[in-house]
């Protein structure tokens, strides 16, 4: 330990911020809370909305799925071009078109066919899949840029707000649910998700930078890219299970109401979202703690974990585990825990093997990273189809 300490001296952090700098947390922090809110709104009340007009539970896991797929591949190809198209107009694009989505949602409720609306179902979630991935793949690049020297302490304190979303998202989707239906709820979180485009038009500032010839295929022929990417996988994968499957576990076995099953949900975001700026400044603070969070930690506990937490899932493990609430919530904790120690020092940790491969030090390379970033995480929630599917044959 000692050696790796005296390799990797701790790095110091200035605690002054620029006006730019504090208005693009903001910006940034207002765009996670907004999109994490409206992505997490439909765990706890969509699964049985779907059922109820008739929609297969394989299906219903595929709509689930077919907006990580959809993310993946708009996190590729906008992560590629982030500087030909721009930054900026690429967040406010991104969040116009997710939010104008989630309006549209709220009025699939109106369609009566079950065939119709299961193909705008997928029509709307995968345009909304391909908004959201242009925000974040952009945010994320925008902040490294505004933030070069403390990036994971920036990562981690976006996550905050990631968490927030996360945290809120679930229970008030499940209180607007139960008071004012389907429809008023997706309208109102569509509009305010619509609310931050202003604002990031105007706190954002212009990069003028040159496009490199660097691609996505130089950057994934790296060894070291390739084990990161593998840890974001299989973290993703596991937590993809859970979005399309929990509320009907815990409906099942517990009797829980739609918004209890929101506030179960919220068991992974509190800790995720408190422990994340910690482990960011502990991240750039000393850089070996990357090695040791990613690698050692990545490769056995977060799966451990969430490997064990599926088995709870499936009747084969019955005998290993008594369905409680009481050890859901202790699972659901735990797994917040080491997600967030894992995931926050990932994204540095594949820019400094950019920059190590002689990547250019910019905009271009940022957007390689968040793409390839957004894009494998994205990859585990296509797993999430395949999981609800499994999960629906359990009996």
């Amino acid at each position: 330990v000692n050696y790796f300490i005296d390799y990797f001296p701790p790095v110091t952090i200035s605690p002054k911020m620029t006006r730019q700098q504090i208005l693009t947390l903001i910006a940034m922090a207002s765009i996670n809370v907004s999109s994490m809110i409206c992505y997490s709104i439909l765990g706890p009340f969509f699964p049985q909305e779907a059922a109820k007009r008739g929609v297969d539970q394989a299906v219903i896991g595929l709509i689930f799925g077919c907006y990580a797929m959809c993310s993946l591949i708009g996190s590729l190809i906008l992560g590629k071009y982030i500087v030909q198209i721009g930054a900026k107009f690429m967040i406010t694009a991104g969040l116009f078109v997710s939010g104008g989505c989630t309006v549209a949602f709220g009025f699939l409720d109106r369609v009566r066919e079950v065939e119709v609306f299961i193909a705008l179902c997928f029509v709307v979630r995968s345009v909304n899949a391909v908004g959201f991935a242009a925000a974040v793949t952009s945010s994320s690049a925008v902040s490294a840029k505004v933030f070069p020297d403390n990036i994971a302490t920036v990562m981690g304190f976006m996550e905050i707000f990631t968490g927030i979303g996360l945290i809120l998202g679930p229970p008030l989707g499940g209180w607007m649910y139960q008071a004012f239906g389907y429809e008023i709820l997706f309208i109102v979180l569509g509009c305010v998700l619509l609310l931050t485009v202003p604002l990031t038009m105007w706190i954002l500032p212009s990069f003028d930078v040159v496009a490199s010839q660097d691609s996505f295929l130089r950057l994934c022929s790296q060894v070291k890219i390739i084990i990161i990417c593998f840890v974001i996988f299989t973290l993703s994968s596991g937590i993809g299970f859970l979005d399309a499957t929990l509320s009907l576990f815990a409906k099942e076995k517990f009797s829980l109401s739609t918004g209890s099953v929101g506030l179960l949900m919220i068991g992974l975001s509190i800790p995720y979202g408190a422990a994340s700026p910690i482990f960011g400044i502990i991240s750039d603070k000393y850089p070996v703690s990357n090695i040791v969070f990613t690698y050692a930690n990545g490769g056995t506990f977060p799966n451990i974990d969430l490997r064990l937490f599926e088995c709870m899932f499936t009747a084969d493990f019955a005998f290993l585990f008594f369905s409680q609430l009481w050890l859901t919530v202790i699972m659901l904790v735990v797994i917040g825990f080491s997600l967030c120690m894992t995931c926050i020092p990932t994204f540095t940790e594949m820019l400094i093997c950019a920059h190590e491969n002689d990547f250019e030090e910019g905009l271009s390379t940022l957007g390689l990273v968040s793409g390839l970033f957004s894009a494998v995480w994205a990859a585990g929630y296509v797993l999430n189809g395949l999981g609800f599917e499994a999960f629906s044959r359990s009996p």
